[in-house]
């Protein structure tokens, strides 16, 4: 393969589905580059990628990883993302600053779904990327070309072997590049040895050697003629043939290899090397204007309880000091990463992935120039919607404080994670994309904020209404020496139509309530709203105040107030009172072969399905819509996920309010007894 000079520093994101292999594939990368002197492993908690206390104890990458090093002279940083569905964001991000991706696949044809999410992110923003076939030593008797097959099947663009294996009694020993035509041996943990081609291979190679070159030609019109005329094509043509279709996201090269024992690692480091685009390339894709010394943009924002804010930064172009003004602020140092070590530079020149130090108002998506801070481009990837909430409370009530400034870090640091302080219930809800993700965020408040909290699922925000209406008198009277308290009324209430709220009538006629103390009778009337006969807040009312008698000594705001709380608390109950649940419009997200296996969960959910219709710009999905309780989606993902592989989503809004009766509304009446005894 034809040397190219590099002159700039470059960015592969390496990425895929959870337990793809994607750290084990770092190390073996790092290993094979000579940046590491031994390799570490997921299983043993030493690898470079995964050094968190929170990936160590799940044994799974839990946010995004760095690692930087030099290789034959050019400067490298890969990204190791993180693979599990909740945790999409971080890998969202790092592509975003990548000049490549690395889609880490297994030889596994039924776990094809799993990267339709994935390829439409990287082909929407016409990212280049190539596909790893990991784990190729468990392929078994199944096919390369039948699993890339089956990958096809999820990617709108042409997935195109660069590689086929050579076989020894049923495994797999080597392979070929069909570019150079060179045969290879595995060697586990160390180098491929070239050997000569097999005589029973050439058929094969020969085969699809020619539909690598049919799948070039679509794209290239001089090749396809030397085709047409049965030229064979130049090898450095065909090399540069390819990586330009690579860069212009046209084609997806496919590769194969066993991380875990060092095979084929070699030659996607060569890939990656001579096909993949500079950053200046990803840069003008990225539409970075070039009227200004320096342009970064923050990939991560990173928060310590000691060391402060740092934030990963790719440098577009130019070169940043420490010191300089950067985005309105002034860097306060500039550290190279690798894993979880920080080694300090006096600069970063284009192409670098290094964290910037005490940019307090730079955000994760913001482009950074010499002169301003232009915030996030208008492709940054939006977070996903929430679908999974945990009401959270710190363990000690003097961490209150504390707990919401580092909760605000976390934010800052993840944009996936929403913050709501419900005005219905008065909780603290943390919303994410599952439980892990929330879990991981309760893990961090106490590993690096020193808060420790606990999180239950979030109460429902219900209410009550009532179904027919009444007339109450009330009288409060109380004599405790000097001017006692006096306040009589006559009310009636009455339902009003859904979303109606809560209605008071001032009815009085002659004088009989002075016109001062009608305002408290209001606020009374609302205050005794807040809890109704059935321990919920009671809405879509009217009350009508008609009468009353006051005392011209006794009588005062509070005891009017009061009064109309008394009012309220005996009538209603006379007012048939009905519990009312939120109900929400759901959009669910799938493949269409799961589709009636989530027509069957909304319906088991007390769901209403509303239909179903082909997702929009997604080849092969439908989304399903239908009407749900609130109070049957709390672990609505877990099933959701659990039915579609991990790959189906869902967005929510509130619709409306609706009676429910039965056993719902007895089980709903008696867990809020339960609780407000409790309190």
């Amino acid at each position: 393969m034809p040397h190219t000079q590099i002159r700039t520093a470059r960015c592969a994101a390496l990425v895929g589905p959870y337990l793809a292999g994607k750290t084990t594939l770092l190390e073996s990368l790092l290993s094979a580059a000579g940046a590491i002197t031994r390799k570490g492993s997921v299983r043993d908690g030493n690898a470079v990628g995964d050094t968190s206390p929170e990936a160590k104890a799940r044994s799974m990458s839990t946010e995004l990883n760095v690692a930087s090093f030099d290789y034959l002279g050019e400067r490298w940083s890969l990204l190791d993302c993180p693979g599990s569905v909740e945790l999409t964001g971080e890998a969202q991000a790092a592509l975003m600053a990548a000049d490549i991706a690395v889609v880490v696949a297994e030889a596994a044809p039924e776990k094809a779904v799993l990267l339709a999410p994935l390829f439409k992110i990287l082909d929407d923003h016409r990212i280049p990327h190539l596909l790893f076939i990991n784990k190729i030593d468990t392929l078994g008797d199944l096919r390369v070309r039948d699993v890339v097959a089956a990958y096809q099947e999820v990617s709108a663009r042409k997935l195109v072997l660069r590689e086929v294996p050579l076989r020894e009694n049923g495994q797999i020993t080597g392979l070929v590049d069909l570019v150079s035509e060179r045969a290879w041996r595995f060697n586990p943990h160390k180098p491929s040895e070239p050997v000569a081609l097999p005589d029973g291979e050439r058929d094969r190679e020969a085969e699809a050697r020619q539909a690598m070159l049919e799948s070039a030609a679509d794209f290239d019109d001089a090749l396809l003629e030397r085709l047409l005329e049965d030229m064979a094509p130049d090898s450095t043509q065909l090399y540069e043939t390819l990586a330009q279709e690579l860069a212009d996201d046209l084609i997806v090269p496919v590769f194969f290899g066993s991380a875990e024992n060092d095979n084929g690692i070699r030659r996607l480091l060569k890939a990656l090397r001579h096909e993949g685009p500079e950053v200046s390339v990803t840069a003008s894709r990225s539409d970075i204007r070039r009227d200004t010394t320096v342009a970064a943009q923050i990939v991560k924002t990173m928060m310590g309880s000691h060391a402060g804010k740092l934030s990963l930064a790719r440098i577009w172009h130019g070169t940043v000091t420490d010191g300089m003004a950067l985005g309105g602020e002034r860097v306060s140092g500039i550290f190279q990463l690798f894993g979880r070590d920080q080694t300090k530079v006096p600069q970063a020149v284009a192409g670098d992935l290094v964290a910037l130090g005490r940019l307090e108002k730079a955000a994760t998506g913001d482009r950074l120039t010499d002169k301003a801070n232009l915030g996030a481009p208008a492709d940054w990837p939006a977070a996903a919607p929430p679908v999974h909430g945990l009401a959270l409370r710190a363990e000690n009530r003097n961490d209150e404080v504390k707990l919401s400034a580092a909760l605000q870090k976390l934010r800052d640091e993840d944009p996936s994670l929403t913050l709501d302080q419900s005005a219905e219930t008065g909780e603290l809800v943390l919303w994410g994309q599952g439980d892990v993700h929330l879990r991981l965020a309760m893990d961090r408040l106490r590993s690096r904020f020193n808060v420790a909290v606990k999180g239950q699922p979030p109460q429902v925000p219900y209410k009550e209404t009532i179904r027919k209406g009444t007339s109450h008198h009330a009288r409060f009277k109380r004599q405790t020496g000097g001017h006692g308290q006096f306040a009589d009324i006559h009310v009636e209430v009455r339902p009003l139509p859904r979303g109606s709220g809560i209605q008071f009538e001032d009815a009085v006629v002659g004088g009989a309530v002075p016109r001062q103390y009608i305002p408290a009778v209001e606020a009374g009337v609302r205050e005794a709203a807040v809890r109704g006969p059935l321990g919920f807040p009671v809405v879509d009312f009217a009350v009508a105040l008609t009468g009353g008698q006051f005392h011209a000594v006794d009588s005062s705001d509070m005891a009017f107030k009061t009064v109309a709380r008394q009012a309220m608390a005996e009538a209603l109950p006379a007012c048939e009172p009905v519990l009312l649940e939120p109900i929400l419009t759901v959009t669910i997200a799938v493949p269409s072969a799961f589709t009636p296996k989530v027509q069957r969960l909304v319906s088991g959910r007390r769901g209403q399905l509303l239909g179903f219709d082909a997702r929009p710009g997604w080849s092969g999905w439908d989304e399903v819509k239908a009407c749900m309780p609130q109070a049957d989606m709390q672990d609505l993902i877990v099933e959701l996920r659990s039915l579609t592989f991990g790959v189906g989503s869902y967005s929510a809004e509130f619709e409306r309010l609706q009676e429910v009766v039965g056993k719902a509304a007895d089980r709903a009446v008696e867990i809020r007894r339960d609780m407000l005894a409790a309190q």
